[in-house]
């Protein structure tokens, strides 16, 4: 590409189609394989006990029909932001930034908790460092990665991701020598309710998928390729969350798996086959370090994408002209992370993120159910399903949280206004 389309695309916004299917799938596993397979996965063990296996089928219907909702959509509209666009393309502005802002809300505050989660597994190997160091080390050098270039972020991430699934398969072998049935009895210790519960909470373990739709503006053949991506990324995690789980079960029972919340630590503990508890311990740290790269990767796109429409300052969709990234994107997502790593959790946000993913789901099922027969490959009841499931998920969530969530996203249209209004203004 020469030297004056390179200075176009910079001015004009565009992004580089630079991710083949291999470098579309490594992003879905990498935000799916994280605190969801390492912790997530003993607070369900502890709601449902062995039924946990039963929350996992239920919580893997609802990713892929909202996985599949998000698949249709993305080969309709390769753009990035995900359903920040396809909801201002097909219902209303409004509802497209109310779907951006949850996103936004969400994940920037998790990338925190990842951040310090890493830092926590790292400190088992080297006592002496500081967890939130370690956690501002991680953030820098993944922000530093994403401006050298999608190229580069995504040759990074395959690598992370190749040696926490390597992990994980060993962990796998490892368990069956000391798999024992009668950790699986009784199989539904608090029924029906306790099995229902732990899938709401294992839900948001498979939502990273979106992550792939988000960066669709830089994936090679987009029409064919995210959709694959997608479907291949919830196929793939949930085999290795079923396995993975089972054979914790079996080693060690659901009381010891919610206890302490590191419930591969634990079963691991109980198994013989050498350096065991190292190859887990690598696993967790190149888990967290997948999401956290993921993260800043999809809010920056987000952040693009809403700057570029004038919901958010203009900046932000300014594209470096080496590595064609959003590179004022990048950095603020990073120094947001940073911020929740230095002063804690925020927790107005934390609390409600729960309802604020499931409204940008929600958000989605509404879009696809708009798009025209020739726009679309799946019929109208996978979206219809995937709306249900996320009103019915969001409806159980305690008042407090959703009215916080209602609080949070009125809090964002009054910032898009102060912004479309100075936009006028410097006009």
């Amino acid at each position: 590409m020469n030297t004056n389309q390179k200075r176009e695309d910079t001015a004009s916004g565009t992004l580089f189609r630079a991710l083949g299917l291999g470098d579309a799938l490594a992003i879905g596993l990498g935000a799916v394989i994280g605190a969801g397979i390492f912790v997530v996965s003993g607070v369900a063990a502890g709601i449902a006990g062995p039924g946990i296996i039963l929350s996992l089928l239920i919580a893997g219907l609802a990713a892929t029909f909202n996985g599949l909702t998000s698949a249709q959509l993305a080969a309709r509209f390769p753009k990035a932001g995900g359903t920040y666009e396809y909801a201002y393309e097909l219902l209303h502005p409004l509802a497209g930034f109310s779907a951006g802002w949850m996103f936004l809300a969400s994940k920037l505050t998790a990338g925190g908790v990842v951040a310090l989660g890493f830092a926590s597994y790292l400190k088992a190997f080297f006592p002496a460092l500081d967890q939130r160091w370690s956690a501002t080390f991680a953030v820098v050098l993944l922000i530093i990665a994403n401006i050298a270039g999608i190229k580069k972020a995504g040759l990074l991430n395959r690598i992370i991701v190749s040696i926490t699934v390597l992990s994980l398969l060993y962990f796998i072998s490892a368990g069956f020598e000391v798999f024992d049935s009668d950790n699986l009895l009784p199989f539904a210790p608090f029924g029906i309710t306790g099995i229902l519960e732990a899938s709401a909470v294992l839900f948001f373990a498979f939502t990273g998928y979106a992550r792939i739709a988000t960066v669709g503006e830089e994936v090679k053949e987009p029409k064919r390729t995210i959709p694959l991506a997608i479907i291949s990324t919830l196929i793939i995690s949930f085999l290795l969350y079923s396995m993975v789980t089972l054979i914790a079960l079996g080693a060690i029972g659901a009381p010891a798996m919610a206890e302490g919340g590191s419930p591969l630590f634990s079963a691991a503990s109980a198994m013989n086959w050498p350096g065991i508890m190292t190859v887990i311990g690598i696993a967790a740290i190149t888990a967290m370090l997948g999401v956290l790269l993921s993260q800043i990767l999809g809010t920056s796109r987000m952040f693009f994408a809403m700057g570029r429409r004038g919901d958010l300052p203009q900046v932000l969709c300014k594209i470096s002209s080496g590595g064609r990234v959003p590179v004022y994107g990048i950095i603020l997502s990073g120094a947001f992370i940073l911020l929740t790593v230095w002063l804690g959790e925020l927790n107005f946000i934390t609390q409600t993120a729960s309802f604020t993913i499931l409204v940008y789901y929600g958000i989605a099922n509404l879009s696809a159910l708009r798009l025209k027969d020739d726009d679309r490959f799946l019929p109208h009841w996978i979206s219809r399903t995937g709306l249900i499931l996320c009103i019915l998920m969001a409806a159980s969530l305690p008042l407090l949280s959703i009215l916080a969530g209602i609080i949070l996203m009125a809090a964002g249209h009054l910032l898009r206004l102060l912004v479309k209004a100075s936009l006028r203004f410097s006009d």
